[in-house]
């Protein structure tokens, strides 16, 4: 079955047990691929036909988020900017199509615009482990 996108939210939570007071919802525009291939590590020898190999270390790259700027979100995150912190991204309401989570910190920035465009914010996440999935 496919599903839309509509209604998929970034949520950002402390290390320790999240409360509504201390997590920050975010109404996303578009999120980064949630996952990573493994690295091709050749094993071939001078005595195969064809190139063979196995996988090394999954490079997770940093994982940009969009939303549209808001100066309260904008706020809450910039305090939080550099600590360990978990972010999900959820399908669904409370992520009943999935939930995507990786540890990581983050850095922020209000985004380039021209004339007649929404003013957005990115929210750059650098992964310090696998993305789990619920």
């Amino acid at each position: 079955m496919a599903i839309s996108t509509q209604g998929t939210i970034l949520k950002i939570t402390p290390m320790e047990a999240a409360t509504e007071e201390n997590t920050t919802v975010v109404a996303i525009k578009s999120f980064p691929d949630l996952g990573a291939a493994p690295a091709a590590i050749d094993v071939t020898t001078l005595s195969d036909s064809v190139q063979k190999f196995i996988p090394g270390v999954k490079a997770l790259a940093a994982m940009e988020f969009v939303a549209n700027y808001d100066k309260a979100v904008f706020a809450a995150l910039k305090e939080k900017e550099g600590q360990e912190l978990k972010y999900s991204v959820e399908f669904g309401e409370n992520g009943a199509n999935g939930k995507f989570t990786v540890v990581g910190t983050h850095a922020l920035a209000v985004a380039g615009a021209g004339l007649n465009a929404a003013v957005d914010m990115k929210i750059t996440v650098l992964p310090n482990g696998e993305i789990t999935v619920a």
